[in-house]
């Protein structure tokens, strides 16, 4: 099916009134279906069950020379440390692991900036103005820490290569209220595309106007391929190594996609300097994190030949989902005026653009005939895309029947609000 530009009056009336009659026939199937967030469907939950066996009342807990079942080893178990060492491919003593959920440390350090200080610096607090960074379209929850803290979320644009960099080296390295960046540099939330090696390159050479500038390096989806065709990121702590940089950068990964989310363990990856001011201010929080957890995750995926075919048995589950994904928006949407999607090789997330002034409509359109999406505009810092065009496609949840359904109903809802755009330009 092609676009609505060539058609003539009659004719767009008369497929507007097609589609209205296609999405009342949908409605009256009284779906319920959910495609808000990116979380893994039941069955990918469930090969990570035989974990469990591994433990029992007699369990031995010592774990280099700690132990799990009591207090201490506050920056994480060594073999926990070890995993993300490991995946990420960066030195096990630069490795934090606490908690289940990268997102909250990162809360954490922006707290800690807030009102500590990063290594001496002034407090964010008792600044006139403080700024982030925020690739868009990106991730809402990151964009979310930021605003919470009343700290300002600037917008820059999102390229095919990764954050414009033209943009970020100009107020990065001219602004010394701009102290952080959001980041997913790999299969990003919600394109899908990860950061060429120019774009990490750049990332490592800034030469930022405030000293206590970092880049929130959330690796969220490093391990996260399903295709034969996975993308190569380049090590971000090498390239800073290259350029002669080492305090620029905090990066993050958990195992809420690997295995149980909110469940498992999560790890921060800093300098020597920015992880002890850091562990300094989480030694007030808490004497130690959830250490059985670590201990359970690491003795089930004790190397990474374990972690890498546990994520082939993921792949299984997501791949035909995103190949759905495709050949359903190929067969009802290729050829129509101003709609593109991604097309990622791993991840979560597929992004979607419809013609300027169409997302929101769309979205409330689906929500109508049963299908809840991520709300239009949440991929922008305070839910305001510009230009209401974005949408964040999330299809890993549902059943393969369901995502079938939901996309479906989709189809039908862009191609709906895309002809009576182009009718009510016409009127």
């Amino acid at each position: 099916m092609a676009g609505y530009s060539g058609m003539g009056m009659e004719e767009l009336s008369q497929e507007v009134a097609r589609l209205e009659d296609e999405a009342a026939q949908l409605k009256a199937k009284g779906l319920s279906l959910d495609m808000t967030r990116g979380k893994p469907c039941p069955d990918q939950i469930d090969i990570s069950k035989p974990m469990f066996d591994l433990f029992d009342s007699a369990t031995d807990l010592h774990d280099g020379g700690f132990d799990a079942g009591n207090y201490g080893c506050p920056q994480g178990l060594p073999s926990a440390r070890r995993f993300f060492a490991d995946m990420l491919h960066v030195p096990q003593e630069l490795v934090y692991v606490g908690g289940s959920s990268s997102l909250n440390i990162m809360f954490d350090i922006v707290s800690h900036c807030y009102v500590k200080g990063l290594r001496g610096a002034t407090p964010w607090r008792e600044l006139p103005k403080v700024r982030f960074l925020c690739p868009a379209p990106g991730y809402d929850r990151h964009f979310g820490v930021s605003a919470h803290f009343g700290i300002e979320n600037v917008p820059v644009p999102m390229t095919e290569e990764g954050p414009d960099m033209d943009v970020v080296e100009e107020l990065v390295e001219g602004d010394p209220t701009v102290k952080g960046l959001w980041c997913v540099p790999k299969y990003q939330n919600p394109m899908g595309i990860t950061f060429s090696d120019e774009c990490v390159r750049r990332f490592a050479s800034l030469r930022p106007a405030a000293p206590d500038f970092r880049v929130f390096w959330d690796n969220a989806y490093y391990v996260h391929d399903f295709n034969d065709t996975p993308d190569g990121l380049l090590d971000i702590f090498d390239a800073m190594r290259d350029a002669g940089t080492d305090d620029l950068v905090l990066e993050f990964a958990s195992t809420s996609k690997i295995t149980f989310p909110g469940s498992g363990m999560a790890c921060m990856v800093a300098n020597e300097a920015d992880l002890a001011d850091l562990m300094a201010s989480f030694a007030v929080q808490h004497v130690c994190t959830d250490k059985l957890s670590q201990l359970m995750h690491a003795r089930y995926l004790p190397t990474p030949e374990a972690l890498e075919a546990h994520m082939a048995k993921q792949a299984e589950f997501i791949r035909p989902r995103f190949e759905l994904v495709e050949s359903k928006l190929s067969e009802g949407l290729a050829g129509m005026d101003g709609v593109r999607w991604t097309h990622p090789n791993g991840g979560y997330f597929v992004s979607f653009d419809g013609p300027e002034g169409t997302a929101k409509a769309i979205v409330g359109m689906a929500a109508e005939l049963g299908v809840k999406m991520t709300a239009a505009g949440a991929t922008w810092p305070y839910g305001i895309d510009p230009k209401d065009s974005n949408i964040r496609i999330a299809p890993t949840f549902p059943s393969i029947e369901g995502l079938s359904q939901a996309l479906d109903v989709f189809v039908t809802c862009v191609r709906l609000v895309c002809a009576r755009q182009e009718l009510q330009r016409r009127a």
